[in-house]
């Protein structure tokens, strides 16, 4: 195949070859990643089908990023946008009702625990009308800043037996 130093037909000269290929070494996401791959190969010359077929997407979606790379001749027009989703359930747990639930004692509140564990904050919520699933609950914690870690027990200071245990004389 015949390389050229302008793609025909794609409006992408040398500058976007160079400013493709260095968004390519900076990309830290497989989509834009892939979405850069192709547009290099096509600033290199090759077709766009061919550029496709080497990125296992439709020709079409080629087409489509090299129309979004144009408009602003940026890797950063090749991003996923912002979409809406599905609207939150649950307006009322908010990062302030979390840190006011953590801050409180589960002891104080009737619990046989020391701490707070996902299903039980969840059961606690569900008790005061906010019917939550655990995992909704780990996520929304995560949103807010919150790590969960199992609790370490440490000793606050060695047995006065320990020597004895390990099998050293009792006089010492």
């Amino acid at each position: 195949m015949q390389r050229h130093d302008r793609s025909p037909g794609t409006g992408l000269d040398e500058a976007d070859r160079k400013r493709l290929a260095a968004a390519l070494a900076g990309a830290r996401e497989a989509r834009v990643d892939r979405r850069l791959e192709a547009l290099l190969l096509v600033a290199e010359g090759h077709s766009m089908a061919e550029a496709a077929r080497r990125c296992r997407v439709n020709r079409s979606s080629v087409h489509r990023w090299l129309t979004q790379y144009q408009a602003e001749h940026e890797a950063a027009a090749l991003r996923d946008r912002p979409r809406s989703g599905r609207p939150r359930l649950y307006h009322t747990l908010t990062p302030r009702r979390l840190a006011a639930a953590l801050a409180r004692d589960p002891r104080r509140c009737g619990y046989q625990a020391t701490g707070w564990t996902v299903p039980l904050l969840a059961h606690d919520l569900a008790a005061k009308g906010i019917a939550v699933s655990p995992r909704t609950l780990r996520r929304r914690l995560h949103e807010a800043g919150y790590r969960w870690k199992r609790p370490r027990y440490v000793y606050v200071e060695r047995a006065a037996h320990l020597a004895q245990k390990k099998g050293a004389s009792s006089d010492v």
